[in-house]
C-alpha cells in the first residue's frame, strides 16, 4: 500500500502540497553572476553549485560527483577556476561569479568557436567547465604551452573526448578570434567532411539540457533507500509513523505499491531485476524503497532512521565460489549459478595442437570497470492526461519505454520516453534505472517527480565492465601460421542477468581475434555472484578476450622467431576468408591494411625504444601492437532501425532520427548521410532526435550500430525521398535538386522545373513529400556449435603502443599511441578521430589503473580514470576499405576503438620489462611483483 500521508492527499490535485518543514536557517546573499548583481535567500552553507543551478537556473554548471573530484562544476570566482560543489553560498558574497552562460556574450568567443572547430566537445557534460577553466588560463596566457593546458584543466575529468582535442582547441584559440562562422558542406558532399557537429552550439553555450537541468519547479524530490549488504533479507517498520515524523515528506513507495510485473532486464527471456526489491536484496546498493517529498525537505533529510531492518546472509563475489558445491544458488531457476554460456567450435582444436609445431597457453584475469561517465543518472516524470512521460539520460528510449510500462503495469502506449541530452553512457545507460521508480512516484502521487542519482549510488547500483578469469591455447606450424586455438572464460555478470547473455555469446565469436584459425573452440560463461551486475560496456566481453588473445600472440612470435607485427600479418583474415563460425568473408576485410599503415610506426618505435634502452638501466622502453576486430550490432539477431524524413511546405527537410546521441555524434553523421543520399544541403536540415511520441524507433545506441545500421535506414530513406520528388517531376535519376526557400528546383540538362511546396497538400506531419525505410542487417542464426552469420558487417583496427616502465617504481608512463582503424568511410573524420582518441582513453584505463572494488571505490577519488595528463600524444591512421553492405561502404567504430588499446599496453610492458602482468589492470604493484617475480627465478 502507498505510504502517503493525509494532507498530501488532501494536498494532491493543488500542485503546491505541503508545506516545508522548517529548514536550515536563510540569509540575503549578494554576488555578482556573469556581470549581473544578484542576490539569493538561500542556507549560508548551501553549495555554490546548487544555488547557480536551482535558484538562478544556470544549469550550465554540471554537477558530477559533489565532491570536488570530477571538476564538472568548475566556475570562475574573481577570476580563478573554484569547484562550486566545494564552495558555500556563504563564501561566494561579494565575489564576481562567471559560468560558461557567461562567455559568450551574444555571440561565441574565440575558445567556444575553438572547441566546436576542433571537435573538442562530444557528449558536451565536462565542456562548460573546461570551457570556463581553460578562459581563465587563456586571460592570463593567450598562447600556453601543452603543459601549461594539461595542469590549468588536469582537475576536470572527461570520459568521452580522451582529452587531445581538448588540448588543441586551447591551444588554437587564438586562431578562431577573425574566423567564427562555420560553412557547412556544399550539397552532395556532406560525406567525408567534417562540418561542425549539428547539435554542437548548445554542449559550448550551457544550453544544451541533460537529465538534471530540466526538473519542474513542483516535482516531488525523490530519494531511493539501498540495501547496504551484498545479500540480506530485510523488513520494513512503521513507515506511516515516519512519514508523519518527518514533515514535507509525500510518501514512502515499496515493492508492494508496483502495479505491474516487478521485473525488469534487457534481453527478454533472462530478465529478472526487480524495481524495488522484494524481501531481500541481491547486491549492495540494489533499491527497496522510495522516499518523496517537497525538494527543500529532501536536501535536509537523514535516511540514517528509517525504518527497515536488515538481516545480513551468506554472499558469494567470485565465480569460484558461486560455482563450488554447495554454493546457494543466487536465482533458484538457474543451476550452479550459471546465467547462460555461449560456444563456437571449429574443425578439429585438440588435433591442431597436438600437431602444432608450437603452442603457447596462458591464464589472464580482468577486473570491474566503472562507466563513469560524468553525468549521473537522471531525469523526472510526469503525467500528461492518461500517458507517463519519462525525461531523462539514456541510449534505449524504446527499451525504457517498454521496460518502464511493463513494470508500471500500464500500455506501451501510455508511456511515453523523451531522452534528454545523454552525458555519457558507453553501455551502462542501455539498462533501465530510475525511469520505473520516477514513474511510480509520479502515479501514485499525481505530481511531477525528479530524482538524480548521487555518484556514490550510480557507481554502487550501476553495471560494470565483466571481470573475467580467462585461460587460451594457441598453435602454430613451423611455418608460423596459426593451426588452432582454444579459449575459454568465465565472466563475473554480478546479481543480475542485464547484458550477460550478450557477453557469453559475443566473446566466442571474437576470442580469435581477425585471424585465420582453422581449428577452434571457445566458451564464455556468464555467472552469478552477489556482485555489481555487469552489463554492457564498450565491447561487450572482446576487450577482456582480446587481451589473451594476444598477449599469446606476442608470445608465439617469440617462439617462432617471427616479428610480433608480420606475425600478425601472416595470419590475418582476408576478402575470401573464413572466420571461426564458418562464415565467407568476401570483401571488406580491413585489417591487412590497418597493420600495413603500422610498418613504419613499429619500426622508428623499435628504433628509438633500443636506443632508449641502451643507455638507460632504470628505465625501459617498450613497443606493443595489437589488433582488433567486432561484429557492428547484435549476434544472430533482428537488429532493425528506422529513419523518417521529409521536407515541410517551407522548404525545410525534417529529419527524425531517433538514434541517441551519447557523444558519438550520430545526430550529425546520420544527418548527413541522408543528405548527401537524397542530394540536398545539410544546413536544409532540422533534427527531430528521438522520442519515443514522435520519432521511429531507431534501435538502442549500442554494438557499433548507428552508423551502420541506423545509417543504412537513413541512407534508404534520403533514397526513397529523392526517388518520390523525382517521379512528381517526371525526371530521371540524373536530374539534381536544389531548394530554393519554399519551392524545389529541379535541373536536368537544360531543363528546370520548380515545385512550389505551397501548393501541394501537406500530410498530418506536415510534409508535403516523406519517406520512411528501415534496414536490418542480414544475419543468420549460430547452430549449436556457433556455426553461422552472426554480423553483416566487422570493423578492424590495429594500435601501437609506446611507453617507459621505471623498473624500481612499476610506473608507466606512455610516450605514443598509433591508431590505424578500417572504418569502411570516414563519414565525418573528425568525428572518427575524436571516437578513437576517446576509446583509447578508456583503454589505458582499463590497462593501467580502473579496478571498481565494491564497497571501496564507489566514487571519483578512489577509483581512478584517466586525466588530461594520461592520454599521450595519439596518431590516428583511417583506413577505408568500403563494405558494400554498410552506407556509402561504412562501418561502425565505438566500440573498435578501445579493444586493442589495453593488449598494445600490456605487450608493451613486457617488451620494456621481459614480464606479462596477468592480473590487469597493471598497476605498478603488480607491474613491480611481476619483476621481483622474475628476478628471483634462478
Amino acid at each position: 500500500m502507498s505510504q502517503v500521508s493525509p494532507d498530501v492527499r488532501e494536498a494532491l490535485p493543488d500542485l503546491g502540497g505541503v508545506q516545508p518543514r522548517p529548514g536550515p536557517e536563510r540569509a540575503d546573499i549578494a554576488f555578482e553572476v556573469n556581470g549581473a548583481a544578484i542576490s539569493v535567500n538561500v542556507p549560508p552553507l548551501r553549495r555554490l553549485s546548487s544555488v547557480l543551478r536551482d535558484e538562478l537556473l544556470l544549469t550550465g554548471t554540471k554537477v558530477g560527483c559533489d565532491a570536488g573530484d570530477c571538476g564538472a562544476c568548475t566556475v570562475l570566482v574573481d577570476g580563478d577556476p573554484v569547484c562550486a560543489c566545494l564552495m558555500s553560498a556563504a563564501s561566494a558574497a561579494g565575489t564576481a561569479v562567471t559560468t560558461v552562460e557567461g562567455l559568450a556574450n551574444g555571440r561565441l568567443s574565440a575558445l567556444q568557436a575553438s572547441f566546436l572547430d576542433h571537435g573538442a566537445a562530444q557528449c558536451g557534460i565536462c565542456t562548460p567547465a573546461l570551457l570556463v577553466a581553460a578562459t581563465a588560463l587563456l586571460d592570463k596566457k593567450p598562447n600556453p604551452t601543452e603543459t601549461e593546458v594539461q595542469d590549468a584543466l588536469g582537475g576536470i575529468l572527461c570520459r568521452c573526448t580522451g582529452y587531445r582535442k581538448i588540448i588543441a582547441a586551447v591551444m588554437d584559440a587564438s586562431l578562431q578570434a577573425g574566423s567564427l562562422d562555420f560553412r557547412l558542406p556544399r550539397s552532395g558532399h556532406a560525406i567525408g567532411s567534417s562540418p561542425v557537429r549539428l547539435d554542437g552550439v548548445p554542449k559550448v553555450t550551457g544550453g544544451e539540457k541533460f537529465g538534471g537541468d530540466s526538473f519542474p519547479a513542483e516535482a516531488l524530490a525523490v530519494l531511493v533507500v539501498r540495501s547496504p549488504h551484498y545479500h540480506a533479507s530485510f523488513a520494513f517498520g512503521d513507515l506511516d509513523g515516519w512519514v508523519k515524523a518527518h514533515p514535507g515528506i509525500a510518501g514512502i513507495f515499496t515493492a508492494a505499491d508496483i502495479p505491474g510485473k516487478n521485473c525488469f532486464g534487457v534481453i527478454g527471456p533472462f530478465a529478472d531485476q526487480p524495481a524495488l526489491a522484494e524481501g531481500f536484496a541481491r547486491l549492495r546498493g540494489e533499491a527497496v524503497a522510495l522516499v518523496s517529498g517537497e525538494r527543500e525537505a529532501i536536501l535536509d533529510l537523514d535516511l540514517s532512521d528509517f525504518p527497515v531492518r536488515w538481516s545480513e546472509l551468506p554472499h558469494v563475489l567470485q565465480p569460484c565460489e558461486a560455482q563450488a558445491s554447495g554454493a546457494r544458488l543466487i536465482h533458484e531457476n538457474r543451476p550452479a549459478n550459471l546465467l547462460t554460456s555461449g560456444f563456437v567450435e571449429h574443425g578439429d582444436p585438440e588435433a591442431a595442437l597436438a600437431g602444432a609445431a608450437f603452442t603457447v597457453s596462458g591464464a589472464i584475469d580482468t577486473s570491474y570497470v566503472e562507466h563513469a561517465y560524468i553525468e549521473p543518472e537522471a531525469g523526472y516524470a510526469y503525467l500528461d492526461g492518461d500517458t507517463l512521460v519519462v525525461v531523462a539520460c539514456t541510449q534505449a528510449p524504446y527499451m525504457d519505454r517498454e521496460e518502464t510500462a511493463k513494470v508500471l503495469g500500464l500500455a506501451v502506449d501510455k508511456v511515453r520516453i523523451v531522452p534528454t541530452a545523454t552525458g555519457g553512457g558507453f553501455g551502462s545507460k542501455l539498462d533501465v534505472s530510475l525511469q520505473p521508480l520516477i514513474g511510480l512516484v509520479a502515479l501514485k502521487t499525481g505530481r511531477p517527480a525528479a530524482l538524480a542519482y548521487t555518484r556514490n549510488e550510480s557507481m554502487m547500483s550501476t553495471t560494470k565492465r565483466h571481470p573475467a578469469e580467462m585461460t587460451a591455447t594457441i598453435g602454430a606450424d613451423a611455418d608460423g601460421l596459426i593451426t588452432g586455438m582454444i579459449f575459454a572464460g568465465d565472466f563475473n555478470t554480478g546479481a543480475y542477468a542485464s547484458w550477460g547473455p550478450t557477453v557469453a555469446n559475443r566473446v566466442p565469436v571474437h576470442a580469435s581475434g581477425p585471424y585465420a584459425t582453422p581449428n577452434y573452440r571457445a566458451e564464455g560463461r556468464a555467472i552469478h555472484t552477489h556482485g555489481p551486475i555487469s552489463g554492457a560496456f564498450r565491447g561487450f566481453g572482446v576487450p577482456q578476450a582480446t587481451i589473451m588473445q594476444e598477449t599469446l600472440y606476442d608470445e608465439l612470435a617469440g617462439k617462432l622467431g617471427i616479428d610480433r607485427l608480420e606475425f600478425r600479418l601472416k595470419n590475418c583474415l582476408r576478402n575470401g576468408s573464413e572466420t571461426v563460425t564458418g562464415q565467407r568473408l568476401d570483401s571488406g576485410v580491413g585489417i591487412a591494411e590497418c597493420l600495413e599503415s603500422l610498418r613504419p610506426h613499429w619500426a622508428r618505435a623499435k628504433t628509438d625504444a633500443d636506443a632508449f634502452n641502451d643507455t638507460n638501466r632504470d628505465r625501459k622502453r617498450g613497443v606493443g601492437v595489437a589488433s582488433c576486430w567486432y561484429g557492428c550490432g547484435n549476434t544472430s539477431l533482428p537488429n532493425p532501425s528506422t529513419i523518417r524524413v521529409g521536407i515541410a511546405a517551407n522548404g525545410t527537410i525534417i529529419l527524425h532520427q531517433g538514434a541517441v546521441d551519447i557523444g558519438q555524434g550520430s545526430n550529425t553523421v546520420i544527418t548527413q548521410i541522408c543528405a548527401d543520399a537524397l542530394g540536398l544541403p545539410l544546413e536544409k536540415f532540422r533534427l527531430k532526435s528521438a522520442d519515443t511520441a514522435i520519432s521511429p524507433d531507431a534501435g538502442k545506441t549500442s554494438a557499433s550500430r548507428q552508423t551502420f545500421v541506423t545509417g543504412k535506414a537513413a541512407e534508404k530513406a534520403g533514397r526513397a525521398l529523392r526517388e518520390k520528388i523525382l517521379r512528381f517531376a517526371n525526371v530521371s535519376e540524373k536530374a539534381s535538386l536544389r531548394l530554393d526557400g519554399p519551392a524545389i528546383v529541379i535541373r536536368e540538362g537544360e531543363a528546370t522545373r520548380h515545385i512550389d511546396l505551397a501548393t501541394i497538400q501537406a500530410d498530418a506531419d506536415g510534409f508535403v513529400f516523406r519517406a520512411e525505410e528501415t534496414y536490418d542487417p542480414p544475419t543468420l542464426p549460430l547452430d549449436a556449435k556457433g556455426q553461422g552469420k552472426p554480423y553483416a558487417v566487422y570493423g578492424y583496427g590495429a594500435q601501437i603502443a609506446e611507453l617507459e616502465v621505471d623498473l624500481k617504481l612499476g610506473t608507466v608512463k606512455l610516450i605514443k599511441i598509433t591508431a590505424a582503424h578500417d572504418v569502411g568511410k570516414a563519414i565525418n573524420p573528425l568525428l572518427v578521430e575524436g571516437q578513437i582518441e576517446g576509446g583509447i582513453a578508456q583503454g589505458i584505463g582499463m590497462a593501467l589503473m580502473e579496478e571498481y572494488i565494491p564497497g571501496r571505490t564507489e566514487n571519483l577519488h578512489d577509483y581512478l580514470i584517466p586525466t588530461i595528463g594520461d592520454v599521450p600524444p595519439i596518431e590516428t591512421i583511417l583506413i577505408e576499405v568500403p563494405d558494400p553492405e554498410g552506407p556509402f561502404g561504412a562501418k561502425g567504430l565505438g566500440e573498435h576503438v578501445l579493444i586493442p588499446t589495453a593488449p598494445a599496453i600490456l605487450n608493451a610492458i613486457r617488451h620494456a620489462t621481459g614480464v606479462l602482468v596477468t592480473k590487469v589492470p597493471a598497476t605498478p604493484t603488480r607491474i613491480r611483483a611481476a619483476i621481483r617475480e622474475k628476478e628471483a627465478r634462478p
